[in-house]
């Protein structure tokens, strides 16, 4: 499995990456050592906002690449629920291999937030 996460960082922005062991690439994060991405360091992760999963690497990746591309406001929509990934990439990816993750798994608790 491959994941495709959203972050939310301490200065409001949103931070799109991939894993292949979500939880395992969350605590990188929030820990900010060794590993983490410079955005995230230099920001620090806030909360973990939604992921997808999907079969391969490259499926995640073009995934996390479209999203990258989306205007804020986009992904404001997407990490809300008042939107899905067809509603943005409907005609440049076929959405139906990525599954959107559940954010009640209790191994995501710690990254979570005051969500």
């Amino acid at each position: 499995m491959h994941y495709i996460y959203m972050l939310r960082c301490r200065d409001d922005s949103i931070y799109t990456g991939i894993a292949s062991e979500l939880e395992n690439r969350l605590k990188i994060h929030f820990e900010g050592g060794a590993g983490c991405s410079k955005y995230v360091s230099s920001r620090g992760a806030l909360r973990l906002e939604c992921y997808w999963i999907c079969e391969t690497v490259s499926e995640a990746a073009k995934l996390e690449y479209r999203l990258k591309k989306l205007p804020r406001k986009s992904k404001e929509m997407l990490v809300s629920g008042d939107s899905e990934l067809e509603d943005f990439l409907g005609q440049k990816l076929e959405c139906r291999v990525y599954s959107r993750g559940d954010m009640q798994k209790a191994e995501l608790a710690g990254y979570l937030g005051s969500v």
